[in-house]
This record gives structure tokens, C-alpha cells and sequence, in this order.
């Protein structure tokens, strides 16, 4: 470590490395930020719409495979299938209109169905997140090795956790960053399959009476074998056992917040753009199966076999082009894959803030870097997308199993709530009966496919999904409780600060002398800790202190994404929240000031602004409160930030003197604060 002159902070190499690779900070007080790190509908539609359309590699190959020899039944399934994609697609648009500020199925479900239903809907898209980076790269993998020899296939699962690490730290320095150098693979994506799957069916047009002939044929020999309730069921499973193509379409409405405004536009053209790609390709697909006849061979995907069998044969002067198109159309397929992780780092987080902000999970992962991401959500997610690889070793069949039943369970809770919301509004909203019908459509098909998972998939893998969710959503309500139970500890602290005697003669307030020892209080957002901290400086150290300073730092969380004015807000209450402390010292007969910044990283932020005022008064000590338990336990660490502690280890290198005061909280029972 270089040396540190007194004054200064010190800059370690850790920090030098994170800013060569995450970037330079960004600038909170730039009036234009929002708009440069904000989504545009098309960008939306790469980072967020991805998931959805590149669910079109497997979910319609596990559709078609479940059709066995009734390929016929492919008509019926294509249209059904992009019929659900619209519909899941218009009732998430309305969704978008009722909650601007994003938040998706957590935020619906706790508004419209309670706080219980929004912690299972929120732990039901966590896992979700977690399994849509897992399975978008496992899956991005084995289309990328389905092109290379079988002895490749051991590298395999190593290149899966690169691209983990990889993905994690693109979206550490930023979501427009991550994005924007994406965009080139999806517009590849969408031209090669614009290719295959419209001169798919253009080469089929003139054979158009032959395929109706042999389709009727094929629908009238099933009826004949399986009658028509077995043939029912037999769509129904291939239905539902595709699930996984409709499985991107909420993150558009949980990913609001990073778009540009106005976001509602913005969102519902997002949602436009990814329903009607994913239809045309998830529809177009099933079609081109059908057409060609498609069968699995070993060691490739339907899409390979299909891509090879529409221009593996092409050759331009002897030039085998048709298998470079082919490979190029998986290639970028695989890529796409990829891209579709970006759904999990971008919304995954975003969810994990939403909750930290209801003290669902610890409160620090609703802080933001200075990147401008939630970053501790980024590395919890991309942790535990790597955890997920480990434990299916990349089986696409377990993954997809896993995915379907979180992503349809929290369709269903929002769906519901959006039913609960038009019922009741019935009598007072005329629009209620044009929005209800398509909600309640999109809760009966999101719970028939959900119980159909369930029926066929629960012993092959569902169960785990179910446990994991389970153990998610009870480590939430212990979580919650503890922050409840603090809560109450710290009101009956408070409490004990209730009619202090002061005095309200302002001509006998001495002045102000930056000359005279100072104390330096380190202030949060609750006013009465403060007092607390600055009635145990003057019992401590009686007749040493002649002048108050406040310290506060206002930390910008996850929430700067709500609006362009949310910096000047928190500013606002900042200052709002000095000037009571101000005041109570003026009652007190002490001079006091006031000192603030904004910013993301409270350590940070507090070394800096103690460092000034070390310089302007120099007879200043920096005092810092600390919250301690009775008996304290092994969690309270990570759910309480240590902060006084590491502003400490900070400041000692500048030379500044900090004390710690201790604020002991009791259990029920105890006696509180003296």
C-alpha cells in the first residue's frame, strides 16, 4: 500500500483494481444520468426481452417431442402457443399501466393480495432469476458444443462458470454497459431466424393442399386411436410441457425502473416488441417441425436438425454456405442464450431490493454501487446461478423442470390479484368488464399449466424448486421478524428520551468557534438515537465539548431508479433531518452546525465529509453510535452493518480521532435504555 499523508484517505490496491475494472463512479449530481444509464424500448427489448425469445430454443422442442408421432397436432399447439403469449403479454401491458414504478409480480401480488402472497411471489422469482441465468447458459452451451466434435463435451461445464463469472462482472459496472455490447448477437439472432423460419414456410407454400390433405388424415387416425379426451390430454401435456416458452414475459414489468421515460410507453412497446418476435418464432418453429418433419438426433437440438435440413444442402460456387448459415443461426442462438442471463442480473437484483426495502431480506441489498447497480443482489445472484450449475450439472431437462413451475406460480399470483383488483372495482371502474376477462383467461391457462408441471414433474426435479422456494420464503419471515423485533427495541430506547428538560432562551446560546473542541455526530435517519448519542457525549465528557456538529449522509438505494428527482428528495430529508438535531442542541444551550452529502456508499461518504470537518475544526472528535444487543447472535452482523466500525478503520489512517458509543437494546423482558 502506497503511503497515506495525514488528511487523506487511503487508496488500497482492491480499490484501484474495482475501478479499473467496474469503471469510475457516476456522478449523482449529473441532472442528466437517469436518461444516460436508462433503457430505450429496443434496448429493453435486448436485455429484457432476450429471456423470452430465447426460450424458443427449448421450449417448443420439448412441446413438439411431447406430441410423439402426432405431429399434426403441431397446428393446434403453434397457435395456442402464440395465443398464450399475447394474452400473458396484454395482461402483463395492464399491469405495467397500475404499477409504472415496476416491481413485477412481487409488487402486484403484495398490493393487490397481501403481504404473505407478495413474499411468496417475490422467493418464487428469486429462484426463478437465479434459474434463468443457470438455464440460459447451460442451454447457450450445449447449442454452442452441439456444433463441435463429442470429445469437446468435458469443457463443457467449465466454460458454463466462466461465463457466469463473466456475465456477473459486466453487470457490476452497469446495465446499459452490459447491454448495449449485446445488441449485435441479437439483431444476428433475429435476421438468421427470420430467414429459416419465413423460407421455411415459403418452401412449403405450393405443397400448401398436400399439408392440409395430410393433416386431416393425421387429426382423424389420432381421433380413431387415442378419442377425443385423450387427445385432449395429449395437447394439453405438450401444452404445458412447454411452458418454458412463455417464461420472459414478466421481466419487461419488473425491469421498469431501468427504463427510460416515460417508463409506461416505454414498457408497453418493450412488451410489444417481445410478444410478437416470441409468437412469430415459438409459432414459426413448431410450424417448421411439423413441415419438415423433425426428428431428434443425438447430440443436437431440434433447432440444429431443423436449420440443417432447411440450407445444409445450399452451395454458392462450391461453397458449402448453407451449412455456414446453419451454423451461424445455432451460433447465435447459443449467444442469445447468453444474452437471456442478462434477465436474472437485471431483474433478480431489482426483486432482492424491492423486498430489502420491506425488510423481507437484509437491508443492504437495496443499496446501489457506485455504478449505479445493486450490486450485492449481482453477486448473490450470480453466486447462486453458479451454486444451481454445480448441483444439475447443466441438465437442461432438471433446469427447465425447475424454471416452469417459480415462473408460472408467480404468473398465477399476479394474475390473480389483477382478477381481486377488477372484481372489486367493478361498481366504480366501467373499464372492469374489457381488463377482467383478459385476467381471469390468463389465470386459468397459468394454472393449468402449472398443475400439469406439477403432476408430471414433481418427482423428476419439481420438488426441488418447491424446497428451495419453501426454505426462501421462511428465512423471509425470520428476516422480517428480527427487523420487527429491533424495531420495538429501538422505540423503547426512544422512548426513554421522551419530555428531556430543555431550554428555549436563544439569547443566552454562546457562538459558534470553530476554535473550540468540537464534537462531530455521526446522525441517521432516526432523531432521537441522535439525541441519544449527543446526551451521552455531554454526561461523558462534562465541560469538554463546546460545539455540536451533525454529520448525515444521505445513501441513495434502489429506489434513485422511481424518478429524476429522487436525489433532490432524499437531499431534502436530509437537511430536513439536521435541522431537528440543530434545533434540540439550540434548546440545549449548545452552538451546533450541520454537514451532509449524497451518495452511494455510506463509508465512503462519511471518511470523506469526517475529513473536511477534521480540517475546518481542528480540535474535532468524530463520535458514532452503534446498535448492540443483550445477547447478541451470529446473524445480527449480517443483517446490521457494521458502519461505525469501518468508518473507523478508515478515518485512523487521516489521523482523525473517532469514538464509538454503544446503544444497547434489550430483548423483551430487559430493562431499556438508561
Amino acid at each position: 500500500m502506497e503511503p497515506v499523508a495525514p488528511g487523506q484517505l487511503p487508496q488500497t490496491f482492491g480499490k484501484k483494481l474495482r475501478r479499473a475494472v467496474l469503471g469510475a463512479p457516476r456522478d449523482l449530481k449529473d441532472p442528466s444520468l437517469v436518461h444516460k444509464i436508462s433503457l430505450i424500448a429496443f434496448l429493453a427489448w435486448v436485455g429484457l426481452g432476450a429471456d423470452g425469445l430465447s426460450s424458443s430454443a427449448y421450449g417448443p422442442e420439448e412441446a413438439y417431442k411431447a406430441l410423439g408421432n402426432n405431429v399434426w397436432l403441431a397446428v393446434v399447439l403453434a397457435a395456442a402457443t402464440a395465443l398464450t403469449v399475447f394474452i400473458i403479454s396484454y395482461a402483463y401491458s395492464r399491469i405495467i399501466e397500475h404499477f409504472p414504478h415496476g416491481g413485477g409480480g412481487y409488487v402486484v401480488a403484495t398490493e393487490l393480495l397481501g403481504n404473505t402472497a407478495g413474499v411468496v411471489s417475490g422467493c418464487a422469482l428469486l429462484v426463478d432469476y437465479i434459474l434463468t441465468i443457470t438455464v440460459s447458459i447451460a442451454s447457450g452451451t450445449d447449442a454452442l458444443f452441439s456444433l463441435l466434435p463429442l470429445h469437446y463435451q468435458h469443457f463443457k461445464l467449465p466454460v458454463e462458470f466462466g461465463t457466469i463469472v463473466l456475465l456477473t462482472v459486466m453487470n457490476m459496472r452497469g446495465v446499459k454497459e452490459s447491454v448495449s455490447m449485446l445488441v449485435p448477437v441479437f439483431l444476428t439472432f433475429i435476421v438468421t431466424h427470420i430467414i429459416l423460419i419465413g423460407g421455411g414456410l415459403l418452401m412449403h407454400v405450393g405443397d400448401a393442399p398436400m399439408v392440409v390433405h395430410q393433416a386431416r388424415a393425421g387429426w382423424r387416425e389420432a381421433w380413431l386411436m387415442l378419442g377425443g379426451w385423450k387427445l385432449f390430454l395429449l395437447v394439453m401435456r405438450a401444452y404445458s410441457l412447454g411452458a418454458g416458452t412463455y417464461t420472459g414475459i414478466e421481466a419487461v414489468s419488473n425491469g421498469l425502473g431501468i427504463m427510460r421515460d416515460p417508463k409506461v410507453q416505454t414498457g408497453k412497446r418493450t412488451m410489444t416488441y417481445m410478444a410478437v418476435s416470441l409468437a412469430l418464432t415459438a409459432g414459426g418453429l413448431l410450424l417448421c417441425y411439423m413441415l419438415f418433419r423433425v426428428k431428434p438426433v443425438e447430440g443436437q437440438t431440434l433447432n440444429t436438425v431443423l436449420a440443417n435440413a432447411f440450407a445444409g444442402n445450399w452451395q454458392v460456387a462450391g461453397l458449402p454456405v448453407g451449412k455456414w448459415f446453419a451454423a451461424v443461426t445455432i451460433l447465435s442462438e447459443s449467444v442469445l442464450l447468453l444474452v437471456a442471463a442478462q434477465t436474472g442480473f437485471i431483474d433478480g437484483p431489482r426483486v432482492m431490493a424491492n423486498m430489502a426495502l420491506d425488510s423481507w431480506l437484509p437491508r443492504r441489498f437495496a443499496a446501489l454501487s457506485d455504478r449505479l447497480t445493486t450490486q450485492n443482489g449481482v453477486l448473490l445472484i450470480g453466486t447462486a446461478a453458479a451454486g444451481a450449475l454445480a448441483y444439475t450439472r447443466g441438465s437442461i431437462t432438471l433446469l427447465v423442470v425447475m424454471y416452469s413451475i417459480n415462473v408460472f406460480a408467480t404468473f398465477s399470483l399476479s394474475e390473480m390479484g389483477m382478477v381481486r383488483f377488477w372484481i372489486r372495482h367493478r361498481k366504480t371502474d366501467p373499464k372492469w368488464k374489457q381488463h377482467l376477462p383478459v385476467h381471469a383467461t390468463g389465470l386459468v391457462l397459468c394454472l393449468s399449466i402449472l398443475a400439469v408441471m406439477l403432476i408430471e414433474k414433481l418427482g423428476e426435479g419439481g420438488w426441488v424448486t418447491l424446497a428451495v422456494t419453501g426454505l426462501c420464503i421462511g428465512l423471509c419471515f425470520l428476516i422480517r421478524s428480527h427487523y420487527r423485533d429491533v424495531a420495538r427495541r429501538v422505540r423503547e430506547v426512544e422512548s426513554s428520551l421522551d419530555n428531556i428538560p430543555t431550554s428555549t432562551n436563544a439569547s443566552t446560546l454562546p457562538e459558534f468557534d470553530p476554535k473550540k473542541p468540537t464534537a462531530v455526530i455521526l446522525v441517521g435517519g432516526s432523531a432521537k438515537l441522535g439525541i441519544h448519542c449527543l446526551l451521552n457525549i455531554f454526561r461523558m465528557f462534562p465541560k469538554t465539548f463546546q460545539n455540536v456538529v451533525f454529520v448525515s449522509v444521505g445513501v441513495m438505494n434502489s429506489e434513485f431508479f422511481k424518478g429524476e428527482n429522487q436525489v433532490e428528495h432524499l437531499e431534502k430529508r436530509t437537511r430536513d433531518t439536521l435541522d431537528q438535531y440543530i434545533e434540540f442542541s439550540h434548546r440545549l444551550g449548545v452552538p451546533a452546525r450541520g454537514a451532509h452529502r449524497i451518495g452511494l456508499d455510506v463509508v465512503e461518504e462519511v471518511s470523506t465529509l469526517c475529513l473536511e470537518m477534521h480540517r475546518e475544526y481542528p480540535r474535532a472528535v468524530v463520535f458514532a453510535g452503534e446498535i448492540v444487543f443483550d445477547e447478541p447472535r451470529w446473524y445480527d452482523r449480517m443483517l446490521h452493518n457494521d458502519t461505525s466500525y469501518f468508518i473507523q478503520r478508515r478515518l485512523r489512517f487521516a489521523g482523525v480521532p473517532v469514538v464509538i458509543l454503544p446503544i444497547r437494546l434489550f430483548r423483551k423482558g430487559r430493562p431499556p435504555q438508561a
